[in-house]
């Protein structure tokens, strides 16, 4: 394991002599690279609480997860959805930083300016990105010791909730045992992908409810769904992935197009690749991830971004890797989560369900599916409790949320946000968090 190597946005006072004098306040952010395995270097970007009214020690620390697998959060989750700043450095109005200090993670390795000296280490399942996650969490907690009594939190969207419960149920085990030293207070699961064949079943239902297939693309995309739903029966993840590509281009033929971020906007079609390896896969990397990196970002985070952290690497581009830790990925991409998420229920960990009623890609019928498979003994009690209207403000009148809560499990019903519930309904999402994280608003 490295150093937890880090570098801070803010310069400090200094003597003639080069002595360290005093630092005018905290370091607003601080950024490094951990080594989570031998030639594995993990990248991560902190920024502190930025609150008129508190102290970062009284607010939560979040670590941010992006899905993918293989887009970045600390480029999309960054500067397109809770960040100080947005992709055109301007601050942000509905940061999380009023609400917690934020921290961003490229995981798995490969992922935005995380890297690999050697193809063979890019994570092929689960268990290898827990693993290396704890690998980080220890050491970032070690070195950084100020936060290891603040409520900590695993907030996370897409696949990262998927990589979220996973590292959550590690984490708890590892903090019982002692060898993680923080304050776990839980996790936030966004839109995310904890049992794949739901969300694909829903796909015709929840299109075609909302006028978007006719009877006859119901049926066409009902018989890709049972393709899928068959190989995954047999336990053939690698074939369900590429089936999963296979349904996702028979909807875009018979919508015209939807996008499957939110159902409200069109997806303008791109040649998916010259390549002919693979159509379906490449296809489903350019949606899951090459769209999260989009040009303008991308010149971001390679130009000004790369120029001010000073530590990238000359051969490390952002994203330069993203593909490669997708491809690696694909045998693990359809396997459901949903026992883990049981397990955590059970050992007490607050569990948080958040979704975009416009998202389709992890549409919020499907992840009301897999809710009702749960074997927690207190789902019944759950499922009976009223859902209750959430306003963003005393003064607005308009429906921007459902909610419920029973014991540890919690679900949000986000109106009109997508699959990214940040970049969609900022507002929402800020007082989602501190609902969450138990801040009196």
């Amino acid at each position: 394991m490295g150093p937890l190597r880090a570098a801070t946005g803010l310069s400090v006072l200094l003597l003639a002599a080069g002595v360290v004098l005093r630092q005018s306040q905290e370091p607003k952010e601080l950024w490094g690279y951990v080594q989570v395995r031998n030639k594995a270097h993990m990248f991560w970007w902190l920024y502190y609480a930025n609150n008129p009214t508190k102290a970062f020690t009284e607010l939560p620390l979040i670590l941010w997860l992006q899905g993918g697998p293989g887009a970045s959060g600390c480029g999309f989750g960054n500067f397109e959805e809770i960040g100080p700043l947005d992709k055109e450095m301007k601050p942000r109005n509905t940061t999380w930083l009023q609400a917690a200090s934020i921290l961003f993670v490229d995981n798995p390795v490969g992922t935005g300016f995380s890297y690999v000296d050697d193809c063979s280490l890019f994570a092929k399942n689960l268990s290898t990105v827990v693993s290396d996650m704890m690998v980080f969490l220890g050491e970032f907690f070690t070195r950084r010791t100020e936060f290891q009594t603040i409520p900590f939190y695993i907030f996370s969207e897409s696949y990262g909730g998927k990589m979220a419960a996973g590292i959550s149920l590690e984490l708890h085990e590892a903090v019982q045992k002692g060898t993680i030293k923080c304050n776990f207070m839980g996790t936030a699961l966004g839109d995310s992908w904890i049992s794949p064949l739901d969300s694909v079943l829903s796909w015709g239902p929840y299109l075609y409810s909302t006028s978007l297939l006719d009877d006859n693309g119901l049926a066409e995309v009902t018989a890709v769904a049972k393709e899928i739903m068959d190989a995954i029966n047999k336990n053939q993840y690698g074939l369900a992935t590429e089936l999963w590509g296979k349904a996702e281009d028979v909807i875009e033929e018979n919508t015209d197009n939807v996008n499957f971020y939110n159902i409200m906007n069109k997806e303008v079609p791109e040649m998916k690749s010259s390549e002919q390896e693979n159509l379906h896969l490449v296809g489903l990397y350019q949606r899951l991830v090459r769209n999260m990196h989009k040009e303008s970002l991308d010149e971001l985070m390679n130009g000004p971004i790369r120029k001010k952290l000073k530590i990238i690497p000359d051969c490390v581009k952002w994203g330069g890797q993203s593909r490669d830790v997708f491809e690696n990925m694909a045998e693990d991409f359809m396997k459901p989560v949903i026992d883990i998420v049981d397990q955590l229920l059970a050992a007490s960990v607050n569990v948080t369900v958040y979704n975009g009623q416009l998202d389709l890609i992890v549409d919020t019928m499907g992840q009301e599916a897999w809710i009702r498979k749960l074997k927690w003994p207190n789902l019944d009690q759950f499922s009976k409790q009223r859902w209750k209207a959430l306003y963003v403000s005393p003064e607005s009148t308009e429906t921007a949320a459902f909610h419920k809560a029973y014991e540890n499990l919690a679900f949000f019903w986000i109106l009109k946000a997508g699959h990214m519930v940040p970049s969609d309904q900022g507002e929402m999402a800020l007082k989602m968090v501190r609902m969450v994280t138990q801040q009196q608003q």
